[in-house]
């Protein structure tokens, strides 16, 4: 006889979800943002070959003074190609050229404060570059930093690179740490991580939106600074890093100080603590200290101006830089932008890449993006 079997008395527990069911979302009620940049391409290809290497040479002229190899004539073509992308906070280049030499002189600092730091990363081809007697060679995966406030010059053959311009400002709390890097070719693990990342960036160029923008500025910040932080003799202090030290320290109260008529070589000499001729040495590359406030005064007026939603009159904008005459203003304004503060408000600034020639009426240029980069 089987026994019956027993009766099972456990309570019965209702399973229960910890989380309330989320509703699918309907497809169509998802918003997209539309892509906002629209890169400017030039290209000598469409010239003449005896035209192709003047039409670059000028095309570069702001940054650098190029020139061909010693055999190469002008005659034999110089095909090259440049698409720059506009980031807002830092520009990305994707360029293709035939061997050629270049110099950032002294000459050539003087003539502008461009103080940029420029990130190459090497495809193909090789480069030397010389920076106060140290060269840096670079070759296909490698990257390398390199300021614009400082002269260098070298030599490139057949290369395509993709380069990175950075304003100096992104990088106000690490100075010294970037001036000490500078001519630095980057090969440790995390510059593999910064070249993946860029090559990422890259690929993604037509579909970024504009909330993506300042976050891909600052994550490329952070792993540059992360990739130069791994040598830490770099961060040692040294006589050099005292001087971009003291040098920040000036830039920095200067653009705090721009709307002061009083903001003189003395005033800057009793704040920092040093004496004229040390003050001039420290700005002697951007063409002197006067030079370099009046080059921040026109910047700053360029992006308030560049503001659709600022309804500030010229003149107060012009006294909001420390320009006392309105005159002076309009004068120095035109003579360092090539067009008038009251174009500038009227057109929309060149520094954005979300309208189109059409949109504005005006065309853009690379020239101004770098200009206006960081201000």
């Amino acid at each position: 006889m089987v026994p019956p079997k027993e009766q099972d008395t456990t309570p019965k527990v209702q399973e229960r979800r910890r989380w309330s069911r989320q509703p699918q979302s309907d497809p169509s009620d998802i918003q997209t943002t539309r892509p906002v940049l629209d890169p400017l391409r030039f290209s000598t290809r469409d010239l003449a070959p005896e035209e192709q290497f003047s039409a670059w040479q000028a095309y570069m002229a702001l940054l650098v003074d190029l020139k061909l190899p010693e055999l190469a004539r002008p005659s034999d073509g110089f095909p090259a190609d440049h698409a720059a992308w506009n980031l807002e906070g830092m520009l990305v280049i994707q360029q293709q050229a035939p061997a050629h030499s270049y110099a950032r002189t002294a000459e050539k600092l003087r003539a502008s404060t461009l103080d940029h730091w420029c990130l190459t990363l090497t495809r193909s081809g090789q480069a030397w570059t010389e920076v106060n007697g140290r060269v840096a060679e670079t070759g296909p995966g490698r990257i390398e930093l390199r300021s614009l406030a400082h002269p260098f010059s070298g030599r490139i053959t057949q290369s395509d690179n993709l380069i990175i311009y950075l304003p100096r400002e992104l990088f106000r709390n690490s100075s010294a740490l970037m001036d000490a890097s500078n001519n630095e070719v980057l090969s440790d693990n995390l510059a593999s991580v910064l070249v993946d990342y860029l090559k990422s960036v890259e690929m993604r160029l037509s579909s970024l939106t504009a909330e993506d923008l300042p976050r891909i500025v600052s994550t490329t910040r952070d792993i540059i600074l992360a990739c130069l932080s791994q040598t830490s003799a770099r961060a040692q202090a040294t006589d050099q890093q005292m001087n971009v030290a003291l040098m920040e320290r000036a830039r920095q109260y200067i653009q705090r100080g721009l709307n002061s008529p009083d903001l003189t070589p003395d005033m800057l000499c009793r704040e920092l603590g040093i004496s004229r001729t040390r003050l001039y040495q420290l700005f002697e590359p951007n063409g002197g200290v006067l030079h370099y406030i009046q080059k921040r005064r026109l910047h700053t007026a360029h992006a308030v101006l560049s503001d659709q939603s600022n309804t500030q009159r010229i003149a107060d904008i012009a006294e909001s830089v420390g320009f006392m005459s309105l005159a002076s203003f309009s004068r120095a304004f035109s003579n360092e932008f090539g067009y008038s503060p009251r174009e500038a408000r009227n057109v929309a600034s060149p520094l954005f890449s979300t309208r189109t020639t059409a949109d504005t009426g005006k065309s853009r240029s690379f020239n101004d993006w770098l200009k206006l980069l960081g201000s």
